[in-house]
């Protein structure tokens, strides 16, 4: 008989990770009460299978204590554990959509006597029992388990409910039923990871991929380029995790290219070694379940045409909080967002009680923290646009589609990250690549005459900065605007040299650097509350506020002193709309460390509104001869020639062979 095609391991965290478990394992102590308002509104529905329950949480309990390794489970005398969470509940919508298998088999192994219950649920989150099993003894139980009313959504799972102490679950699997085995031989991964100065993070990645030999059997290699000075080879870690990947370690140095540059550096070697089928995309600062790329892995081998299977994100620093499932493009502001709700607590509401989460969801992209991609289609489009970072990873995936390949983010595959919450890189020197990549990808992909409303969104966004007084995020918009207007052609030539002359102007706006001691300006109010009842301003009351403010900012003059000191000081929660009442004021930043001071200069204003407006006038006018010169020379830009040119490589297979530790001279920073 031959051995089954693992879909999915039940996997359990490990005892140093105790915040993780709701993610792994529940407690069946959770209930579901109808909030009286809810109930009747359901009666008036007359739907009886639309949930309309609000969770309550009866207790808390430690699931740590009950885990045996990273497989087993003891839920001890009389008690209920689910499986229903998100690692380990099977997405089965998703593998009915977009692989060839039909069903599931459960393989259910345990000890002692328990009861195995078998649930499935709907795209509306409704749950039914499908199958159980009372065991009394040590041996395995197998659920065949069918596709047949999985279309829009649903997943299933398995709860256990102990009958005596020695009650245990020592393994469990999601398998390919016998009859879907494909005959081909496994398809192979190479992961590539992109990294700079931040070295013990990436090696405490690579350390946890080493842990997981199922994971370690399907990888070919694993490549950093390592595009920073704080070199990963010379820390002292690096010898241990090398030896425990076992050869497949590849290191190359290069200069700083971006995450486009770095991510485009692992696909490249990848297609020219020429011995993997996918290439799996890795932030270097995030925490990975490696059973998620095992996952990822088997899923692709499995999609019934090549397919880009993403990863989620989880918050690094609050764990539970899944902070991106899925993602698309508003085509006609060009903007990339979220198509379900964000930040979701497990801790507060299981995966069972979530009903969204059992819709299947189709996403137009996933975010490089975790993608994985099959090399025919790098073949087929070619590599990332050359563009340092932001927008590269939707961008290919757009690319990929307009080719008929499509990108999944697959539920229980997944990274935890640093995520968006306490950041804001749309006023820092990133502003320049959120802007000028968001118009080149616009350009290559809108499917609206003129952008649609992308250069009125563009615009408005810089009537707001030079409104509070954030002059350099503004010019660096406008560097932007005069960029993608250069053509296509300046996207390689400025790969490397754009930050340098971004981050040279930076001291002629004061707003640009960040004070972390506000002692250095004495006493002066600080007003946490300043408009924080004020309404947004819209209709009517929008056009008085900017022609009030276009007057005051364009026409007076700042009062005596405030480029001496502040006025006030404002938290990161003060509405922006209570800025252009200020001459000088300090504001939080993001995360909280320090202040920007933002001081009022008519000149200023004047020269960067005139500016804007012409610059976003010009874009809409010209904007269907810019786009055919994109597309036009779309293929240059991506193609595996041109980034063998830009990274100063001799050929597509510069480097060296896998598991050594020499790098190309002509890539060294």
């Amino acid at each position: 008989m031959s051995t089954p095609i693992v879909l999915q391991k039940v996997v359990f965290p490990s005892s140093s990770e105790p915040d993780v478990a709701p993610l792994y394992v529940d407690p069946d102590e959770w209930t579901q009460i109808v909030a009286p308002a809810q109930e009747d509104a359901k009666k008036r529905r007359g739907n009886s299978d639309e949930p309309t329950m609000q969770p309550l949480r009866l207790t808390h309990h430690n699931v740590t204590p009950m885990l045996d390794g990273r497989r087993g489970l003891k839920p001890g005398l009389d008690k209920r554990v689910s499986l229903g969470t998100y690692f380990n509940a099977f997405p089965a919508s998703y593998w009915r959509r977009w692989t060839s298998l039909t069903g599931v088999r459960l393989s259910i192994s345990t000890t002692g006597p328990g009861d195995i219950i078998v649930y499935r649920s709907n795209a509306r989150g409704v749950i039914q029992t499908v199958d159980s099993a009372h065991v009394d003894t040590a041996g395995t139980v197998e659920f065949d388990l069918g596709f047949d009313y999985f279309i829009d959504g649903g997943w299933y799972w398995f709860d256990l409910v102990s009958r005596g102490e020695d009650f245990a679950l020592t393994s469990a699997e999601w398998q390919a039923p016998p009859s879907d085995e494909p005959a081909q031989p496994a398809r192979t991964l190479t992961v590539a990871i992109t990294t700079l100065n931040r070295t013990a993070y990436c090696l405490e990645l690579l350390a946890t991929i080493a842990t997981d030999a199922d994971v370690l059997a399907g990888l070919d290699q694993i490549i950093v380029v390592d595009q920073g000075t704080d070199k990963i080879r010379e820390h002292a870690r690096y010898a241990e995790v090398d030896a425990a990947l076992g050869g497949r370690l590849r290191v190359i140095e290069q200069v700083n290219a971006g995450g486009s540059g770095g991510f485009s550096r692992g696909m490249l070697e990848t297609v020219a070694a020429g011995t993997s089928d996918y290439v799996m995309l890795l932030d270097d600062d995030v925490v990975v379940e490696p059973e998620s790329i095992r996952r990822a892995l088997a899923f692709a081998r499995l999609c019934t045409e090549p397919t880009i299977v993403g990863g989620h994100m989880f918050d690094m620093f609050d764990k539970t909080k899944l902070h991106a499932f899925a993602e698309s493009i508003d085509t006609w502001n060009f903007m990339w967002g979220p198509i379900t709700p964000s930040r979701h607590d497990f801790t507060a509401m299981n995966l069972r009680q979530t009903t969204w989460l059992h819709q299947r969801n189709d996403v137009a992209y996933n975010g490089w923290w975790m993608s994985l991609i099959p090399v025919e289609v790098i073949r087929e489009i070619g590599l990332s646009l050359p563009v340092f970072i932001k927008w590269d990873d939707a961008e290919f995936s757009l690319r990929a589609s307009e080719h008929g390949y499509s990108t999944v983010s697959l539920p229980g595959a997944a990274v935890w990250h640093v995520s968006w919450v306490d950041k804001d890189d749309s006023r820092d020197w990133q502003a320049f690549y959120h802007a000028r990549n968001r118009l080149v990808a616009a350009l290559l992909h809108s499917p609206h005459a003129k952008g649609g409303r992308l250069t009125i969104s563009n615009l408005a966004s810089d009537v707001r900065h030079l409104l509070t007084m954030d002059y350099y995020t503004v010019k660096l918009r406008q560097l932007a605007y005069e960029s993608v207007m250069a053509g296509p052609g300046s996207l390689h030539s400025e790969l490397t040299s754009r930050l340098p002359a971004i981050r040279a102007i930076a001291g002629d706006y004061p707003e640009s650097t960040l004070i972390k001691d506000l002692g250095r300006f004495g006493r002066f109010p600080m007003t946490n509350l300043v408009g924080s009842d004020e309404p947004r301003p819209s209709g009517r009351k929008l056009y008085s506020f900017l022609i009030k403010n276009f007057v005051r900012h364009g026409m007076t003059h700042p009062h005596p002193g405030s480029a001496d000191r502040p006025d006030t000081h404002l938290p990161r929660t003060a509405p922006w709309w209570t800025v252009p009442n200020m001459d000088s004021v300090v504001i939080t930043n993001a995360e909280g460390s320090g202040v920007t001071w933002h001081i009022r200069d008519r000149t200023m204003f004047r020269s960067l509104l005139r500016s804007s407006v012409i610059q976003n006038l010009k874009f809409r006018r010209q904007w269907a001869a810019l786009s055919e010169k994109y597309r036009s020379n779309q293929h240059d830009l991506t193609s595996l020639e041109s980034w063998t040119s830009t990274l100063g490589l001799d050929s597509a297979v510069d480097g060296v062979a896998p598991g050594t530790a020499a790098t190309a001279d002509s890539t060294r920073e």
